[in-house]
């Protein structure tokens, strides 16, 4: 079936607007953030809180899953959504910056990519073929193609060879998503670092080829903001209105507001649950750090003007507390919170859009919000 997607609202002064994607399984709006669930979890968090925050498609990874538990083991029990328990969307991505990272392990050629693992040492190819038949046997209803993603910083001439082979890469993994009868969406991603020339060449060319949906790869790398914002400006709106538009790995708040106002849809991060486990919280008044000393008597909610079971029912002096002597339950907590924060920023997103006023909020959002 792959997905279905159609443009409910557009926003008439930005690029922003709300759609609906429809998978075999689930049907959920957009725009979208999607909780991280590397290895087929998304830490410290059971998906009956999930569903209770209102999360409706995930994040987890083929490179991550492939290592361990196997995707032989997944495709033996039922697919991902049932080894996790899990029956609304999922997206898996392709591994390709993960394999990326591992600069001193591995080796790369135009078919693939050889590379040690990170857990034993054993050698694991990678080419765009295998990393299709992996996402096949884990089942999720969107997959990535297998990309070769720039550093930053980087130069033009090296930016462009990675691009190319890309570009040759998602070729293959299309042609090879067909031939062993895959029916999930597959979604192309365009790559070429801050160079704009060589985005516009990924887009122009990735659309030649035809995807599900596109995404932005290469981007919260460490490239300054302006970049990246010009990045999203100059390439978000020559990807197709019909499809659904992803950029991965961002980020912040005010990043995924600023992605919406350029026509973005799908957003995913570590954000949410990283800075939890670690005691910062996304509040209505910027950044938390939990742990500082000044929250030991305070009694007040993490964030009074939410809603969700965290601050119903627990204050900062307890959540504090949790987090000085170590114990689970304060990671718990803190990214419920911050996972419920992301949730319904992206619920005002989509009523400001609805509503006809995004343009205004989202302007009164940027110039008094940080989370940095």
């Amino acid at each position: 079936m792959g997905i279905k997607f159609e443009v409910l609202y557009e926003d008439r002064k930005t690029g922003a607007r709300v759609g609906r994607i429809t998978t075999e399984r689930y049907s959920f709006e957009t725009p979208a953030f999607m909780p991280v669930a590397t290895q087929a979890t998304v830490k410290t968090m059971m998906p009956r809180d999930l569903k209770e925050i209102g999360v409706d498609i995930i994040v987890s990874n083929t490179y991550h899953l492939h290592l361990r538990p196997g995707e032989k083991l997944i495709k033996e029990a039922g697919g991902i959504h049932s080894f996790m328990s899990w029956e609304r969307g999922i997206l898996t991505d392709s591994g390709g910056f993960q394999v990326h990272s591992l600069a001193d392990l591995r080796r790369v050629t135009e078919d693939g990519v050889e590379f040690r693992s990170h857990i034993d040492g054993s050698t694991i190819f990678f080419s765009p073929e295998k990393v299709m038949e992996i996402e096949r046997d884990i089942g999720a209803d969107i997959i990535m193609i297998f990309d070769h993603p720039s550093p930053y910083p980087v130069t033009r001439k090296q930016a462009q060879r990675d691009l190319e082979l890309t570009l040759k890469w998602a070729k293959r993994a299309k042609i090879h998503k067909e031939k062993i009868g895959s029916d999930q969406a597959l979604f192309g991603i365009v790559q070429g670092s801050t160079y704009i020339d060589l985005r516009k060449e990924a887009a122009y060319e990735l659309l030649k080829i035809g995807f599900d949906g596109y995404a932005l790869g290469g981007l919260a790398l460490g490239e300054p903001k302006v970049e990246r914002d010009r990045v999203l400006e100059e390439i978000t709106p020559l990807l197709p209105r019909e499809k659904p538009r992803y950029v991965m790995g961002v980020g912040y708040p005010e990043d995924i507001v600023t992605g919406v106002l350029y026509g973005v849809d799908m957003f995913d991060c570590v954000l949410p649950t990283r800075n939890g486990r670690t005691g910062s919280l996304f509040t209505s008044e910027g950044k938390l750090v939990i742990k500082n000393a000044k929250y030991s008597r305070d009694y007040t909610p993490p964030d009074p003007r939410c809603g969700c079971y965290v601050c119903k029912n627990f204050t900062r002096s307890y959540i504090r507390h949790l987090f000085n002597t170590g114990e689970v339950l304060a990671a718990v907590l803190s990214t419920y919170h911050n996972i419920h924060f992301y949730i319904s920023l992206m619920k005002k997103i989509r009523e400001t859009i609805k509503g006809g006023y995004f343009a205004e909020w989202a302007e009164d959002f940027l110039n008094s919000y940080s989370s940095r």
